[in-house]
Order: structure tokens, then sequence, then C-alpha cells
């Protein structure tokens, strides 16, 4: 018997689809938009649906099971704080697939999974806050090398 087969396989073992996944809604869940493949698009909804029903529930468990899931504590900390009081009233749909024509090399359908109700300013704001530091550091460096 084939029950609770039902999950697309990818052509890895699950370690690596495991870690794919892993990689994929911690991704989706910091930058609240990604584009990727058609087919781990439509995976990916329902592992980012499962962890922020894990934090809509709040409680030590659901967070050490998304801790162990996502591995990465900024993702968690963002996930129970900010996506949990979001989705609070939601009650499920928290994804959205939209496709994204083909890509160029291979031809793969490509699609852009977003967040429902998403922050538009969330998508790459780690790395401008990086450059605005960069940025303020040289400034800095060059006042201080004209002072001289």
């Amino acid at each position: 018997m084939r029950h609770g087969d039902g999950h697309r396989k990818f052509n890895m073992p699950k370690s690596q689809r495991r870690a794919l996944f892993s990689n994929l809604t911690s991704a989706l869940l910091e930058h609240e938009q990604i584009t990727i493949t058609l087919t781990r698009a439509k995976e990916l909804r329902t592992f980012a649906d499962n962890m922020i029903t894990f934090a809509k529930k709040g409680d030590l468990n659901s967070r050490r099971l998304a801790s162990g899931f996502l591995r990465n504590d900024e993702v968690v900390s963002k996930l129970f704080s900010t996506l949990a009081e979001r989705y609070k009233e939601r009650k499920g749909g928290y994804t959205r697939v939209l496709k994204a024509g083909f890509r160029y090399g291979d031809c793969a359908p490509m699609a852009i999974i977003e967040l429902v109700d998403r922050d538009v300013n969330a998508k790459g704001a780690k790395d401008l806050a990086r450059v605005a530091e960069q940025k303020a550091a040289a400034e800095e460096a060059q006042k201080a090398e004209e002072s001289k």
C-alpha cells in the first residue's frame, strides 16, 4: 500500500528534499516573495503554511518544531512575532503562487510565490541595510581622511 506517499520526489533523497524545502521556506518567510520553478512553488506552499500555523499556535513546542525545520533563529523570531500577528485572523491560505513565464536556459515553468498581505519592503531589506551601513562607514572613513 502507498498511503501518505503523495508528495513530489524531485529526483532526490528525502534528506536533500528536506534541506531544499527548509531553505526555501526560510527564504520565503524572510523575503516574503521568491521566484522558483512552478512545481517547487506548489510543493513549498504546504511547508510555508504549516510554519505559519505553528506560529499562530505560539506555544513552546510549536516554536521548537519550527526552529528545528527552519534552522534560522532570525526567521523563527520574525515568524512568531510579525507573521503570527499578521495572520492571526486568517484561517489558511497564507501563500499565493503566480505563474511567471519560462526560464531562459531550459524553458522550465517559473512561478512567484509570495505571502498574502506581504510587506513589500521586506524583500531585500537585509541587503539594503548592509549597503547603507557600508556607505556610512565609507563616508566616515573619508571624513577622517580629510581631517588629517
